[in-house]
């Protein structure tokens, strides 16, 4: 097995720095290897994450338990347990718990590069103007 090969086999199913508490919630890897992570995703009723894009992934989301509101490029949908949908690279996208109970997502990234220096933020790339800009 080459250095290469064990540092991917090492990889899978160790807990990752990915994971952790957030202001929104909570984010548990539960698996990961070279060109994926899947994720155990809890947002806060009334929290969302922030509109993000990356470049080098793709992510699908299966919502496990709530309501998300997904926000998707120009997309806004509802989805309800049972319910999935994907993000493409490239694309700016949120999600927000529009709900009284916690939203539980399985987040799964798939690319050719899962770093999160490869995210990026609409008020990084000015695609949206702080309130006191806007005016």
């Amino acid at each position: 097995m080459t250095q290469n090969e064990d540092n991917i086999k090492s990889n899978i199913n160790e807990p990752s720095s990915h994971s952790g508490t957030r202001y929104w919630g909570n984010v548990e890897v539960i698996e990961e290897g070279e060109s994926y992570r899947i994720s155990r995703v809890e947002i806060k009723p009334r929290h969302g994450i922030k509109p993000q894009i990356h470049y080098h992934r793709n992510e699908h989301w299966v919502v496990v338990s709530g309501v998300a509101k997904v926000t998707c490029g120009e997309e806004e949908v509802l989805l309800n347990r049972n319910e999935s949908t994907f993000v493409p690279a490239a694309t700016l996208h949120k999600v927000e718990n529009p709900g009284h109970i916690p939203l539980i997502i399985l987040e799964i990234q798939n690319g050719e590069y899962l770093g999160e220096d490869d995210t990026e933020r609409p008020y990084d790339l000015n695609l949206v103007k702080p309130a006191t800009e806007a005016q």
